[in-house]
């Protein structure tokens, strides 16, 4: 098994595969596992992973692999996301890391006895965070859409540049007598040098690509990562140690252009990436010496826990200082900072270096820096969560809701929705419609629903409900099943018709909404002409079962239609085969022909209808009330009869009976 290097890559991709799935059930960040397993199959374990036996075919593997991974980081990137967190993350990935670099440096330098060269360069490989460690935490923990793309942002761009600075000070490590300019002059030649490299390489793509009808899906995605690998050789030829920073600019530039089935690349990407790093950390940690990590003894987790509780918290401070971002949302910045898979192979690439120039340090260096990343990962990866919980940061229930379908049901729903605070988003094909829409400051999207990019746009990756109410059913089901399998948001609705029974086109995870059959032309009819009411009414224990039979019986009728309902705080689109409980809040539609006066609707816009729901117990039926003697009840009722609001009265009386 010694010289087998075909079982070594096997028994990593094996392992590597088990330990993320592994982590994906405890639902914690895969590269507790990866350490865990790379460690226990490793020289100190089981020996059954050798490292040494690849050579300098280690070497290669962990360049390829780290600029794969910053690319698909830059990628996943967001320009219109990063502008709402610019300046902060400006400032951390410049100011901050400069702050990490001094801070790292002089812990290192007096907690674990290192020089001061080989202090700054441990600091320096520290400095960067990581997306592959950052994103399981965001998408674990569910944080807000401006902390955690400022979390996303920082991991990936610092990623390029802390390699960058690893390398400068490399240099500075092996030939001291370079002086302060030629130090700078280096570092933004070699920043310069990557940004513009990529910048470019990304905008060819991007138009190649658009261009390119004639390739299959799989072979664009080929055809990507064969670009970004020729990029990253090309810039590392041109300047050594520009091609991670190239291959950052060109993912980022990419993301940026309009690319058609982009999120096809997208998950190949990611699922390509999610393998790399899986195999690489195993090879890393197995090549790691627990030994060289007890050398260190108390200093170096002390110079750790220097890092997290007093570098990290100074560095935000400073970088957040004129931010609107709150003391909780900077107090959870100042804990997350897990250090990843950068870390660990920029680390085992230097110590191979160092050892070969002489310099004594390096397995030290590694040492530190796999320390590092373990305690940052056990220590900030698993309490993220409760972290989070306990400053009040957390969305155990993903809010938010995109509709397809910009008509009267659609818009009403949307303002419903964002009536409770949720951030709401339309999509029609309807530039007229989407101008209502805009109307009501509900950003609207002039396009197809069909496009996975068009959902991309409209936020679908970051809210909870999606549902599709165009007037067309069976495109409905459709853009519903492309939502579900493009983004998978936790609640997807379609008016639809299902033909029979367990019958969804496929597409079991797409519910109905409202009812199995709702009319919805005819109720989009019903809120142009004004002659509709929102009303809302609770049910309550006593009456639970006289409320829902009598609230049937009028669904029947078709004079009404359950929208919405409320349990435990949580507003929700009624769906087809809706069980209904006690506590339930609902909000519906009822048929009020004729229910605003002339001088009435005279003052409100066209197509407007009044989203504020009805409490029907709170409306003024004295007069019915006062009749409980029976004198002249049947002259009064034959005017209620008459009376534009019978319907408001009649549904009072039978859904809205609180105590």
């Amino acid at each position: 098994m010694e010289g087998s290097l075909s079982l070594l890559i096997i028994i990593a991709i094996v392992a590597g595969v088990f330990a993320r799935a592994i982590a994906n059930f405890f639902r914690v960040p895969s590269i507790v596992f990866l350490l865990i397993f790379g460690v226990a199959l490793g020289g100190n374990g089981l020996n059954l992973v050798q490292p040494r036996l690849l050579g300098d075919g280690l070497e290669a593997i962990v360049s390829i692999s780290v600029a794969l991974i910053l690319f698909d980081g830059g990628l996943n990137l967001q320009l219109k996301e990063l502008g709402k967190v610019s300046a902060s993350l400006r400032n951390l990935i410049t100011i901050g890391t400069l702050i990490t670099l001094i801070g790292g440096g002089i812990a290192a330098y007096w907690l674990s006895e290192f020089p001061w060269t080989i202090a700054f360069l441990y600091a320096a490989l520290v400095v960067v965070t990581g997306p592959t460690v950052i994103n399981p935490i965001i998408e674990e923990v569910g944080l807000d859409r401006r902390l955690a793309t400022i979390l996303e942002g920082e991991g990936v761009l610092i990623d390029a540049i802390g390699s960058v600075l690893a390398v400068v000070v490399l240099d500075v490590a092996l030939n001291p007598t370079s002086g302060a300019f030629a130090v700078v002059s280096d570092l933004g030649l070699r920043l310069g040098v990557g940004g513009v490299l990529g910048a470019i390489a990304g905008w060819l793509l991007g138009k190649f690509l658009q261009r390119a009808a004639f390739l299959a899906e799989d072979t664009k995605s080929a055809v990507v990562v064969a670009a970004v690998l020729g990029l990253f050789g090309t810039a590392q030829e041109i300047q050594s140690e520009s091609g991670l920073t190239a291959v950052v600019l060109m993912g980022i530039v990419l993301r940026a252009s309009e690319i058609p089935n982009s999120r096809a690349l997208l998950k190949f990407k990611s699922q390509l990436v999610a393998l790399m790093v899986s195999v690489l950390f195993i090879l890393l940690s197995a090549n790691l010496s627990i030994p060289s990590i007890f050398a260190l003894g108390w200093g170096g987790v002390q110079t750790v826990l220097f890092l997290m509780f007093i570098v990290r918290p100074i560095n935000v401070i400073v970088s957040t200082w004129n931010s609107s971002f709150t003391w909780r949302q900077k107090a959870f910045l100042s804990w997350c900072a897990p250090r990843g898979i950068v870390a660990a192979s920029v680390a085992s690439l230097f110590s191979i270096l160092l050892t070969e120039r002489g310099v004594n340090g390096g397995e030290s260096i590694k040492a530190l820096v796999f320390l590092t990343i373990a305690m940052t990962v056990f220590l900030q990866g698993l309490s993220a969560k409760f972290v989070a919980k306990l400053l009040g940061l957390n969305q155990p229930d993903i809010s938010g809701l995109v509709v397809v379908g910009s008509n009267p049901i659609g818009i009403l729903v949307a303002r419903l929705f964002q009536a409770n605070g949720q951030r709401v988003a339309l999509i029609d094909t309807s530039a007229e419609l989407c101008k209502q829409a805009a109307e009501y400051d509900i950003p609207a999207f002039v396009s197809n629903g069909l496009d996975a990019k068009s959902l991309a746009e409209a936020g679908l990756d970051s809210v909870g409900t999606f549902v599709a109410l165009t007037i067309n059913t069976d495109v409905n089901i459709v853009i519903a099943q492309i939502a579900a399998k493009e983004f998978n948001p936790p609640k997807v609705f379609a008016v639809y018709i299902k033909e029979a029974e367990g019958d969804r086109n496929g597409a079991p995870e797409v519910q109905q909404a409202f009812s199995a059959r709702v009319p919805i032309k005819t109720w989009n009819q019903y809120i142009l002409q004004r002659e509709v009411r929102v009303g809302e009414f609770l049910l309550i224990e006593e009456e639970l079962e006289e409320q829902l039979n009598r609230f049937n019986t009028m669904f029947n009728a078709g004079i009404l239609l359950p929208l919405l309902f409320e349990r435990k705080g949580q507003l929700q689109i009624v769906s087809a085969d809706m069980l209904w409980e006690k506590g339930d809040r609902i909000l519906y539609l009822l048929y009020t022909p004729k229910a605003l006066s002339p001088a009435q609707s005279e003052v409100l816009p066209p197509n407007t209808l009044d989203i504020t729901p009805v409490v029907l117990s709170d409306l003024d039926i004295a007069q019915k009330t006062n009749d409980s003697n029976g004198i002249g009840s049947r002259s009064k009722n034959d005017d209620i009869a008459s009376s534009p609001d019978y319907f408001l009265k009649m549904a009072k009386d039978i859904l809205n009976r609180r105590s």
